[in-house]
């Protein structure tokens, strides 16, 4: 029992040491894969949005929902606006973020590169409407000279977007533009004490929803809206059409032209790949439907270049979802897809050498056979050829040597045929040196 158990330990020392350089390589190849390897991605990211009256509030709450059920903590933070947003994406405070289209101009690859962020599409319209009080129906911006006007707070981008578009209607910016929005804007225009209002939002927005029911409102239709688009390339003219609010009322009671930037979803070039993919599975849910202004599955897209879409966007947009992520829960898509990445590489070296190892395990122990017909040859050779009377006790002392070492040779079961020859072999040289020493 304790003569097999040597046997087994010492080809299992055979094995170990035909194996240690398969080990080493594999050892080196992992190493070296890891480097490849994204690290888990974070439990918990931040979203930064608007007012909490505002849409991207609300929304962004309907993706922490859907988040909530893969494991992931969507944090939401109100905000000034789309500049705040750009601030705290650009500082770390937050990884993803709304902003506003045309508030950032279409950046090249160098300055794009240089600012962290990219795109993860555009998300839905922000149609911009214009509501004001008064028996006249107003087509034009130039028709709001010398009026009260709220065009939204500081930082945001409805105050930006008011700005350039009242600029280009040589309405100076003085006293009369009021820093409101929102509902505050809208109940300042209900009681009178402004004019007009420019708000930015979906149409299914509180805000909006209260000003196209509230008596004595009127909202602008754009006379010039082709005009604007083709001056402001991030604006798209869309049509509000008649009776889409309210069939019964009849409101509006005829299509109104509006121009829309589209609302972008924005993230630092830092964030997991995989959770920009989680986002766009739930901005699919949530905006992927038919709306006021789009069809079924226009949104998300990329409608707007103010930076550069992340290749985790383009390939979503191309293909859909990953193949493993529709099929399995998140966590579980994700850490089978770090495998691969690891794994693949070590089986791609694994398959060679292991076609290799056989033949290297093969020669090791042979060798040890090998070597002892080297002596027992260079013995016979002697023997025919050099042999001496005087040496005769060399001889003997050499044969016995190469006698015992073969008797201590332990190979695997599979190879034992060899040491048997060889000691046939031996008894054939032992005969070869009797008759040396009879015939001396």
């Amino acid at each position: 029992m304790m003569a097999r158990f040597k046997a087994g330990l010492l080809s299992l020392r055979d094995l170990f040491a035909t194996a240690w350089w398969i080990v080493l390589i594999v050892g080196i190849g992992f190493v070296v894969a890891y480097q490849f390897v994204q690290p888990a991605p974070p439990s918990h990211i931040v979203i930064t949005t608007g007012g909490e009256s505002g849409a991207y509030y609300q929304f962004a709450q309907r993706y922490a929902a859907i988040l909530a059920r893969s494991g992931v903590t969507l944090e939401v933070r109100a905000s000034a606006g789309s500049l705040e947003n750009l601030e705290r994406l650009k500082k770390d405070e937050a990884q993803v973020g709304f902003v506003q289209g045309g508030v950032i101009e279409a950046k090249d690859d160098e300055e794009a590169e240089d600012s962290g962020l990219l795109s993860l599409g555009s998300m839905f319209y922000e149609p911009v409407w214009v509501f004001y009080r008064g028996d006249k129906t107003l087509t034009r911006l130039t028709d709001l000279r010398g009026k009260r006007i709220a065009i939204g707070q500081e930082g945001s981008g409805v105050r930006q977007l008011a700005q350039q578009l009242l600029a280009a209607n040589e309405l100076e910016a003085d006293a009369s533009l009021l820093p409101l929005a929102g509902l505050k804007a809208a109940e300042e225009l209900q009681q009178g004490r402004i004019d007009a209002a420019f708000i930015i939002a979906a149409e299914k927005a509180p805000v909006v929803q209260v000003l196209l029911r509230s008596p004595g409102i009127k909202v602008m239709s754009f006379a010039q809206s082709g005009a604007y688009q083709r001056r402001f390339p991030f604006l798209t003219k869309l049509t509000f059409p008649h009776g889409v609010a309210d069939l019964v009322r009849d409101f509006p009671p005829e299509d109104i032209k509006v121009l829309a930037p589209t609302a972008n979803l924005i993230v630092r070039d830092d964030l997991h790949p995989a959770l920009q993919t989680l986002l766009l599975q739930a901005t699919s849910e949530v905006h992927g439907k038919t709306g006021f202004f789009q069809d079924a599955g226009e949104f998300p897209s990329y409608k707007d270049p103010m930076l550069p879409l992340s290749p985790e966007a383009a390939r979503y947009f191309k293909s859909g979802s990953p193949f493993l992520q529709r099929y399995l829960p998140f966590w579980l898509a994700v850490l089978i897809d770090r495998l691969i990445v690891l794994l693949v590489p070590i089986i791609a070296l694994l398959i060679p050498l292991l076609k290799v190892a056989p033949a290297i395990y093969t020669w090791r122990v042979r060798s040890k056979v090998f070597r002892c017909y080297g002596e027992l040859k260079f013995l016979e050779d002697d023997l025919k050829n050099h042999f001496e009377a005087a040496k005769l006790a060399d001889y003997r002392s050499r044969l016995d040597a190469i006698d015992e070492e073969a008797s201590l040779l332990h190979v695997p079961l599979g190879f034992t045929d060899l040491v048997y020859t060889l000691r046939e072999h031996i008894n054939l040289v032992q005969h070869i040196l009797d008759k040396r020493e009879k015939l001396g």
